[in-house]
């Protein structure tokens, strides 16, 4: 009966009605549009800088994070491998030789991070293959290196030329070594474009007096989200010789950054919601005012307060569902449509872009709590603007409002 007769005093007055829930399902357009925008960014940037270089996870010889040396690496147990990829989560598991050399051509040299991979396994989570600029990418078997366009300008160095490899290896050893230069490559963040070389993983160990020894394995997952939990499992599977660490662990400037970027969107949609709130609360104001006499007439022959209070405030929530299911519906197809088709930006936003190292696009995330949430935060904004005519209703005077 309450349902009804609050359905019904929805439509006494069309306009009113259809109005506010215009003003609902602009808000709810807006905030979810937004939303996943601000997301899909944050996310697709997540995931471009932990493909590109850390790995969701890393699994290190304990004490290697702290103390990051040639002498803290670990030759991998047969079956440590088997132990990663047998996870769920996890998808491929590539190994690493990381050290620092000094790097130089004829004039000049330059102090650089020396990366060895296997070239099939590195190519699949990174694709480095796919950033060559001049020349090709290495081989398993190669005796070549590939290095970054930056550190090719300052050494002057083309593909065909030899680079010199000078540093300390395993446990004090002397690692140097001369390599022609099989391809150059060119990553968008200046910062790992000046000074990286890539080696074949065999050819590294070799280098360095390092036989069989990583520095870390490096694993891909299905669900990054859910790194923080793989990491968890995998260093119980991998036991205390290990230390296994998640994306957040390895790159915590990224990890504060999205999540200070998360917490600005939130700042963004409660003002957004405020606005929302002033925008229902006016039209319950107005309607409060409007039926005053209409009230005092309902109390006056005998209708409880309590139940007249009732169908006020499901009246506010028809009228808010209505808007913010609208605005839900409408945005579907607008948000299914620039996550298959993202904007791509130009002009000086791209170069600032490309300058960070992130893909010149914006995405759209479809993630379906961006969706599902504005509805339950629009219906909480009605249930509370709702205490306000309950309150003017709890102290109405009949006689008073039929004379007003």
């Amino acid at each position: 009966m309450i349902l009804k007769l609050a359905w019904r005093n929805l439509w006494r007055n069309r306009k009113r009605t259809v109005i506010t829930s215009a003003s609902v399902v602009f808000a709810v357009l807006l905030a979810i549009f937004l939303n996943s925008l601000k997301e899909g960014i944050l996310v697709k940037m997540q995931e471009n800088v932990v493909s590109f270089y850390s790995g969701a996870i890393q699994l290190h010889q304990d004490g290697y994070w702290d103390d990051q040396t040639i002498n803290n690496t670990f030759e991998a147990a047969e079956n440590l491998v088997d132990k990663m990829i047998a996870h769920e989560n996890v998808i491929s598991v590539v190994p690493r030789l990381e050290s620092f050399a000094l790097t130089a051509s004829t004039d000049n040299s330059r102090g650089s991070l020396i990366i060895s991979i296997d070239p099939e396994k590195e190519r699949l989570i990174t694709k480095i293959d796919q950033k060559i600029v001049v020349g090709d990418f290495i081989q398993k078997d190669d005796q070549a290196a590939l290095i970054t366009l930056g550190l090719a300008n300052y050494l002057a160095l083309d593909v065909g030329d030899t680079i010199v490899i000078i540093g300390q290896g395993y446990h004090g050893v002397s690692a140097a070594g001369k390599y022609p230069v099989k391809g150059i490559i060119d990553f968008a963040s200046p910062q790992l474009n000046k000074s990286i070389v890539y080696l074949p993983l065999k050819e590294g160990q070799w280098l360095f007096g390092a036989t069989d020894r990583l520095s870390a394995l490096v694993l891909q997952v299905d669900n990054i989200n859910d790194s923080e939990e793989t990491a968890a499992d995998l260093e119980q599977l991998a036991g205390a010789k290990y230390e296994v660490m998640n994306w957040s662990i390895l790159l915590p400037e990224l990890d504060q950054f999205i999540e200070g970027e998360r917490a600005e969107n939130v700042i963004f949609l409660f003002v957004l919601y405020l606005l929302i709130s002033f925008g229902i609360f006016g039209t319950i104001l107005m309607m409060t005012m409007e039926r005053k006499f209409e009230f005092g007439v309902l109390v006056a022959i005998g209708m409880k307060k309590l139940k007249l209070s009732s169908v006020v405030v499901l009246e506010n929530i028809f009228v808010s569902l209505m808007g913010a299911f609208v605005g839900t519906l409408v945005s579907i197809p607008l948000i299914a449509y620039f996550n298959a088709y993202p904007i791509k930006v130009t002009g000086e936003l791209k170069e600032a872009y490309e300058n960070y190292g992130f893909d010149p696009v914006f995405y759209f995330s479809i993630e379906p709590k961006i969706f599902y949430s504005q509805t339950l935060v629009v219906l909480i904004i009605a249930l509370v603007l709702s205490i306000y005519p309950m309150l003017k209703i709890n102290r109405l005077d009949a006689v008073e409002a039929m004379r007003d």
